[in-house]
């Protein structure tokens, strides 16, 4: 139920923060109310700084995913507030409603550090990406887009994954090809926790590792 490396979260502190993401989502969609976890309840390993990202699925269709790159809260507190997040503000979604609250299944994503990947060019960066393990982010100027590790299930051509985050960002996919590197490229690592029934969009089952 998980995949990575450092930093390593055991299976309970894992469904410890599914269970902080049901509950978040749950109140917040039902009661428009926030719900965050109490702190010295939690394990040490949830008290500690951490990014997560939270995505929703209705039968392996997507319906919401939200996170952040950067730890700057309490791991806990990050899933709790991704969770709202990718119920009410993933601008590709309508905001959930209680109705879909039985359906929709949740997954949580805890992300390593991301390290900046040094590249000659395009053909060098794409055999530097390793397929299944690096979540991947580009940015260039001011704009950034990523896609992460488990993406690779279902985009598992290093090219058409660059291709992807460029789309998602709005890069023209021309940007890859330039030399000297226009792009910043960084990779992380990652941990996937979810729910059972949990299908990743296009309804392939999560990634056992």
């Amino acid at each position: 139920m998980t995949s990575g490396t450092e930093p390593y979260l055991s299976d309970p502190a894992g469904q410890a923060l599914l269970a902080v993401a049901r509950q978040s989502l749950a109140t917040f969609v039902r009661d428009q109310q926030f719900y965050l976890p109490t702190l010295e309840d939690c394990s040490p390993e949830l008290r500690g700084t951490g990014a997560s990202f939270v995505t929703l699925t209705n039968q392996g269709v997507l319906r919401g995913c939200i996170g952040t790159v950067e730890a700057r809260r309490p791991l806990a507190l990050d899933v709790a507030h991704n969770s709202v997040a990718a119920a009410s503000r993933d601008p590709r979604f309508p905001p959930l409603k209680t109705a879909e609250l039985d359906l929709v299944r949740l997954s949580v994503t805890v992300l390593t550090t991301p390290q900046t990947l040094v590249y000659r060019d395009y053909a060098d960066l794409l055999v530097r990406l390793r397929p299944g393990i690096d979540g991947v982010i580009l940015t260039h100027q001011e704009r950034r887009g990523l896609l992460l590790p488990q993406v690779w299930s279902r985009i598992p051509d290093p090219a058409d994954f660059l291709n992807g985050i460029c789309e998602k960002a709005g890069f023209p996919i021309g940007l890859l090809r330039q030399s000297p590197p226009q792009l910043t490229v960084l990779t992380f690592q990652a941990q996937h926790f979810y729910e059972p029934g949990h299908l990743e969009p296009g309804g392939l089952p999560p990634a056992q590792t």
